[in-house]
């Protein structure tokens, strides 16, 4: 049976690229009636065995093992998240972005920090914002996580980006008008995506992403486009397991005072004490005070 990778699911049917196929080739097929059996669902990135058919479609017979999966977007093998954030249009949210990141950081997946249109700062005000810029960046790589400063219309970091690509399958998320179909345009030319305007209004874009569905780069990288999300919630993530999701937080933990403490107000405890000696930044203790409040909040509501 030929092996191939799921690259779009759209109204029941699952478009597979074999691996012999030529860019952008691939076989419409559907799954068998077992998956339902099982409740299971083929997935956007699964590895899949499938049988062609006489009219030159084909079924898919066998998910095979996956890495990792995702609930939302949903998507199997991912390895890399790229998170897109744009410093202006809308402006830089950090509460938003360490959101994201505590999501990310729970589905297991590597990230990239991207930060979107740099063309957009007026001269006029670059010295105040380069300077945010420069400390967000640097704010973020010295807790671990690599960033890239881009701007798809002038090109800037976009070889970079494409680079830290190859040959995985990635996940492009973020909120919703901040420049993800415009730097897989840049990345791909030719792709020619849908973009969306700004409403100043609301400081997000339309959504233009319908479904998912990984786009192939030349370097043998996946990268699927998702709807972007103008707010998450924490439904599925335990309140015990938040601050895991702070990885600086994780060195400081091991030595709190109490097991299972909170680093909201225990006494001897070294997350609170590392925030104090700033070797933990306040704006991020700031949001994981205020993550744990809603989700104590929503879990009282449900």
């Amino acid at each position: 049976m030929p092996e191939g990778l799921i690259v779009k699911a759209l109204s029941g049917y699952y478009y597979v690229k074999s691996d012999s196929a030529a860019p952008g080739e691939t076989v419409q097929c559907r799954g068998r009636g077992i998956f339902k059996k099982k409740g299971l669902t083929p997935l956007v990135g699964d590895r899949v065995l499938y049988t062609p058919t006489e009219n030159g479609e084909g079924a898919v017979e066998e998910i095979l093992p996956r890495d990792t999966e995702l609930i939302r977007p949903p998507v199997a093998n991912a390895r890399l998240a790229v998170l897109l954030f744009s410093l202006k249009e809308p402006d830089l949210n950090l509460q938003l972005l360490d959101k994201f990141l505590v999501h990310i950081e729970q589905s297991g997946l590597r990230t990239l920090i991207c930060l979107t249109k740099e063309d957009l700062l007026d001269e006029g005000e670059s010295d105040q914002d380069g300077d945010l810029t420069s400390q967000v960046k640097e704010l973020y790589e010295k807790i671990g996580y690599e960033v890239v400063v881009t701007s798809s219309r002038i090109g800037t970091g976009t070889e970079e980006v494409k680079s830290r690509l190859a040959g995985e399958i990635s996940v492009f998320s973020g909120q919703s008008g901040v420049g993800k179909s415009s730097l897989l345009n840049a990345m791909l030319p030719g792709l020619s995506l849908e973009t969306s305007e700004i409403s100043m209004k609301l400081g997000r874009g339309r959504h233009t992403t319908r479904h998912v569905e990984l786009i192939e780069l030349e370097n043998g990288g996946y990268v699927a486009d998702t709807p972007g999300f103008s707010q998450l919630d924490f439904l599925e993530l335990g309140v015990e397991e938040l601050s895991v999701c702070f990885i600086e937080f994780r060195q400081f933990a091991e030595e709190c005072k109490f097991r299972g403490c909170s680093h909201l107000h225990e006494p001897g405890c070294k997350v609170r004490q590392a925030v104090e000696d700033d070797a933990i930044a306040s704006s991020r203790y700031k949001h994981y005070v205020q993550f744990h409040e809603e989700m104590k909040e929503k879990k009282r509501r449900y």
